[in-house]
């Protein structure tokens, strides 16, 4: 599944997502829920065991940086006929408790593009998308037979950088160009978002950005 958070401003978002002291937002929630549901389905007689894994990554004028591995290496979105749709190169880490995850993320965001504009301070200027995945493995004995059952899921929690104007931020130059790939990969998603909701049969438009890709 995926959650998006999005605003106007660079604090509704942060606040949406990660919350602020006793008011948290989706992602401490989340956490919480997740690792407590895993606690409690673990060990009895099928023996099922769990794995989180958790990456991070940021889309900065359409360029793709690893938030958890930072470097100057653009990473490129590839496809696999098993796989799917994945970033080569992005590093996954093992977690082990909901608070490795909020390290991680503090972690990433530490690195995050963030520039002045007059609208915002600290307007962010990339989306960013940390992925959780589970996967769930138990095995099962039926007679003489032992089967290993393999359970995979991935959650995607994105943070869209908030689309702005030109003409009431100032922008200029490089910051006028963010703002213009900005613009870009949300109108992209809503074009996606608007495609699927009609359900509609027909090519999904899901290449016109790295965001919805």
């Amino acid at each position: 599944g995926t959650i998006f958070a999005y605003g106007q401003t660079g604090s509704g978002k942060t606040h949406s997502m990660m919350g602020s002291g006793d008011d948290h937002g989706i992602i401490p929630k989340m956490n919480d829920e997740l690792f407590d549901a895993l606690a409690k389905i673990e060990g009895g007689e099928n023996d099922r065991k769990s794995l989180v894994t958790v990456s991070y990554l940021e889309i900065y004028n359409e360029v793709i940086k690893d938030l958890l591995n930072p470097s100057d290496k653009q990473l490129k979105i590839r496809e696999h006929p098993d796989m799917g749709i994945y970033v080569q190169s992005l590093a996954e880490l093992v977690v082990r408790s909901a608070s490795d995850v909020t390290k991680l993320i503090e972690q990433g965001n530490s690195v995050r593009k963030v520039a002045a504009t007059q609208m915002n301070e600290r307007s962010s200027r990339s989306h960013s998308c940390f992925t959780i995945k589970v996967e769930q493995k138990e095995v099962e004995n039926v007679g003489e037979i032992r089967k290993e059952k393999i359970l995979k899921s991935k959650i995607n929690l994105v943070d869209l950088a908030g689309s702005e104007r030109a003409s009431k931020t100032g922008a200029t130059g490089d910051r006028l160009k963010e703002g213009a790939a900005i613009n870009k990969s949300l109108s992209a998603l809503g074009n996606v978002i608007n495609f699927l909701a009609e359900g509609k049969k027909g090519h999904i438009p899901y290449r016109d950005s790295k965001l919805t890709r």
